[in-house]
C-alpha cells in the first residue's frame, strides 16, 4: 500500500479530547491541526534554492536560510529563546587554507649529493595535505613502504627501521593483498590517509611525505586538491604529498626504481616474505608547512511557544548541509556542485517549521512549553547542539524531552526508524499509542546514541526520540533535491511527532530519563558504533583540541567500570599520546578485546590514570 493513501489517525480527534490520557494520567489537549503536505514541501522547496547555496556553514546560503526560519518564527509571533533574539552564536571550523611561505628544499640527494639548490614548487610538485601540521623542520628523508602498521595481517612497514626524528615517504593505498582481507570489500582502513599520518606520528616520525605511486592505466600523478583530505584539524605533523617524479630523483640511493620498490613491497605482502624498507635515507630536506584555519561564526535558530509551567519539549533539527560539497560529499568527482540537501536535512527542518505554525494555534493551551531548535553545525560534528546544551538559552533541568528530525522526507513502504525509545520512562508506550491508527512500520531503537544532534541531550540525561526515514543513494550528493521527497508521507509522520510533542507537553508527569547500555546496530539507525575493542566514551564533539573531552560515559562500559566520567579529557592511550579524536579512534583500532589499557585523562585540569579493560563490541 502507498504511503501517501494512509489516513490522518487523529485529524477527526474533537476538541478536547483526551490524548493518551491512559498512559501518564494527561491532562485534556487541544485540538490540533493535521500537517499541511504542500506547506510542508514548499519549505523544503524554499531551502534548497540555488540561492542557499546548499546550506554550507559558513555560507552566505546558510545564513539566508538562518533568515528565513527566523523570519517564520516572527510571523508566528513566536518568543525569541536564543541568547541575542532568535540566534545563539557559536564558532567553526570551516576549512583551510596555505599561507605564504610554504617551502621544501632538497639540500641533499641520494647518498649526500647535493642537488643544485632545488626549491620544490607548491601546487606543482608537492602540495600539504589539509589534516598536516604547520611547522619547520630539516631532517632525512627515509622510506616507509604504504606506511601500513597491521599485526592482525603480520604487517609492518616499519619493522626494523628506526623512523624517530625522520622524515618518512610513504605511498598511497595499500598491498593488493591487505585489500583483499578488508572485511567490506575495497581497501581497508589502513589505507586512510590519517591512518598513514598517525602512524608515522607514533612512530616518531618529524613528518610524512606521500607519493602517488605505480599508477593504473589511464590514471594521471596527480597532486590532491588542498581540502580534499578529510581528517582532524592537525593530524600533530606536518603532512604533505609530493609527484612519483620528485620521490623517484630520491630513489638511486638504493639503487632501484620507485616502481621496482613498490613491486617489491606487494609481492612481499602476497607471500608473506620479507620487505625491503630498510631506513636508508634517501634524501635530506628543509620544509615549512603554513596552513591557517579558516573559522566563521553560524547561530543556531530558536523559537519558544510558552506553556503554563516552566517546563519545555525541544522539537529540533539542523539546517545546515555541504555546500558545494567538500570532504564529505559522497559525490566527490562533483565538488563544486550545490549540494541542496533536501532531505539532509531540509526535510526535517521544514518539519520543525510546520509544527511551530500549527502548535503556534494553541498559545497558552499546553501545559509544557515548546522550544522550536534549528542548529547548525551538525554536519561539522554535531557543534550546533554542543554549543546549546553546553550553554543552553532555556534552564536545562526544564527540559522534559527532545525530539529530533533528521532526514523524514524519503519514507518508503511506510518504513521509519525511530530511536531513543528506551531514553525515556514512558516513551515507548507514548511511541505504541502514537503510532495506532496508523500504517506506518516502526522499527524502534532503544539508544539515544547516533550521528546526530539528538545525542548532545542524551549526554545531558534528556529523554529523546530522533525520527528518520533512512539513507538512499542520494545521501550526500548533488542529487539530494527536493522533488524525491514525500511530503504526503512526511506530513503524516509530522502528524505522529505531533502526537507525541502534545503528550510531552501535557503529561501529567515528566518521563525519567533512562541509561542505555550500547546496542549500535538495533533498529537500524545509526549510532556511531565505532571501530575496534569496546572503551564506552562518547565524545564532546565541540571540544577536542590536546586531548579528547568526553561529554557522556555509558553505564556498564569499560571506561564506566573504570571509573571515568563526563567532562573527563583524555589525553593518553596507553603509549600513545591523544591530541584529537582520531587519535584516540586509531589508538583503539590497534587494541585488542581484553587488553589492559592505561589511559590518562584530565579531571578538572589534574591528571589521574586508570587501567581500562576493554571488551568486546556488542
Amino acid at each position: 500500500m502507498k504511503i501517501n493513501t494512509f489516513s490522518k489517525p487523529w485529524q477527526f480527534i474533537p476538541a478536547g479530547a483526551l490524548l493518551f490520557a491512559g498512559i501518564c494520567g494527561a491532562q485534556s489537549a487541544p485540538q490540533i491541526a493535521p500537517a499541511d503536505a504542500q506547506r510542508y514541501l514548499a519549505d523544503v522547496k524554499t531551502l534548497t534554492t540555488p540561492e542557499m547555496e546548499g546550506r554550507g556553514d559558513g555560507t552566505r546560503g546558510l545564513t539566508r536560510a538562518e533568515q528565513v526560519i527566523v523570519a517564520r518564527y516572527k510571523s508566528l509571533k513566536l518568543q525569541p529563546a536564543g541568547s541575542k533574539e532568535y540566534l545563539q552564536a557559536f564558532p567553526v571550523a570551516i576549512g583551510k587554507r596555505l599561507k605564504p611561505g610554504n617551502r621544501i628544499f632538497e639540500e641533499k640527494g641520494p647518498g649526500g649529493n647535493a642537488l643544485t639548490s632545488r626549491a620544490l614548487k607548491v601546487g606543482e610538485d608537492y602540495i600539504p595535505l589539509s589534516i598536516s601540521a604547520s611547522g619547520t623542520l630539516r631532517g632525512e628523508v627515509v622510506f616507509a613502504g604504504y606506511g601500513i602498521t597491521a599485526p592482525e595481517l603480520s604487517y609492518d612497514d616499519y619493522q626494523g627501521m628506526n623512523a624517530k626524528g625522520k622524515i618518512v615517504l610513504v605511498l598511497r593505498n595499500e598491498p593488493p593483498a591487505i585489500s583483499a582481507k578488508a572485511v567490506h570489500g575495497g581497501k581497508s582502513r589502513h589505507a586512510e590517509l590519517v591512518t598513514k599520518a598517525i602512524n608515522a606520528k607514533n612512530h616518531g616520525a618529524v613528518a610524512m611525505i606521500l607519493a602517488n605511486g605505480t599508477l593504473g592505466k589511464g590514471e594521471e600523478d596527480l597532486l590532491s586538491h588542498f581540502g580534499d583530505v578529510d581528517g582532524p584539524e592537525d593530524v600533530g605533523i606536518p603532512s604533505v604529498q609530493v609527484k612519483n617524479g620528485v620521490a623517484e630523483n630520491w630513489f638511486p640511493a638504493v639503487g632501484k626504481s620507485l616502481a621496482d620498490v613498490q613491486g617489491e613491497l606487494d609481492a612481499a605482502a602476497q607471500n608473506g616474505t620479507a620487505r625491503t624498507t630498510d631506513g636508508r635515507a634517501l634524501a635530506t630536506l628543509a620544509m615549512d608547512v603554513k596552513i591557517e584555519t579558516i573559522r566563521a561564526t553560524v547561530n543556531n535558530v530558536l523559537a519558544y511557544l510558552p506553556g503554563k509551567t516552566d517546563e519545555y519539549v525541544i522539537v529540533g533539527a539542523h539546517y545546515d548541509h555541504l555546500g558545494r560539497g567538500g570532504s564529505h560529499s559522497l559525490a566527490p568527482s562533483q565538488t563544486g556542485t550545490i549540494h541542496p540537501g533536501a532531505d539532509d536535512n531540509a526535510s526535517g527542518t521544514a518539519g520543525v517549521l510546520e509544527l511551530a505554525r500549527i502548535f503556534a494555534a494553541h498559545r497558552g493551551e499546553l501545559k509544557r512549553g515548546i522550544l522550536f531548535a534549528n542548529f547548525a553545525g551538525e554536519e561539522l560534528g554535531l557543534l550546533g547542539s554542543a554549543a546549546w546544551v553546553n550553554a543552553p538559552t532555556k534552564p536545562l533541568d526544564k527540559a522534559v524531552a527532545m525530539l529530533n528530525m533528521d532526514m523524514i522526507g524519503r519514507i518508503k513502504d511506510g518504513k521509519v526508524f525511530v530511536g531513543g525509545v528506551g531514553t525515556g520512562s514512558t516513551l515507548k508506550a507514548m511511541l505504541d499509542e502514537a503510532k495506532s491508527g496508523t500504517k506506518f512500520e516502526i522499527e524502534p531503537s532503544e539508544s539515544g546514541y547516533s550521528s546526530s544532534d539528538h545525542t548532545s541531550f542524551v549526554t545531558k540525561k534528556i529523554p529523546v526520540f530522533f525520527f528518520f526515514s533512512g539513507l538512499h543513494s542520494d545521501y550526500h550528493k548533488p542529487s539530494d533535491t527536493w522533488e524525491k521527497i514525500n511530503a504526503e508521507a512526511a506530513a503524516q509522520l509530522l502528524d505522529l511527532v505531533g502526537r507525541v510533542d502534545v503528550e510531552l507537553a501535557n503529561a501529567a508527569e515528566r518521563p525519567a530519563f533512562v541509561e542505555v547500555p550500547e546496542n549500535p546496530h538495533a533498529g537500524g539507525v545509526p549510532s556511531g558504533g565505532g571501530y575496534g575493542p569496546y572503551f564506552g566514551s562518547v565524545p564532546d564533539f565541540g571540544e577536542n583540541k590536546d586531548g579528547v573531552k568526553f561529554s557522556d560515559v555509558r553505564p556498564g562500559s569499560p571506561a564506566a567500570k573504570a571509573g571515568l566520567q563526563a567532562g573527563d579529557v583524555l589525553t593518553q592511550f596507553g603509549e600513545k599520546t591523544i591530541h584529537n579524536l582520531y587519535d584516540f579512534t586509531d589508538a583503539l583500532r590497534r587494541s585488542k578485546v581484553g587488553d589492559v589499557v592505561e589511559v590518562t585523562v584530565l579531571r578538572d585540569g589534574k591528571p589521574m590514570k586508570v587501567s581500562v579493560t576493554l571488551e568486546q563490541r556488542k
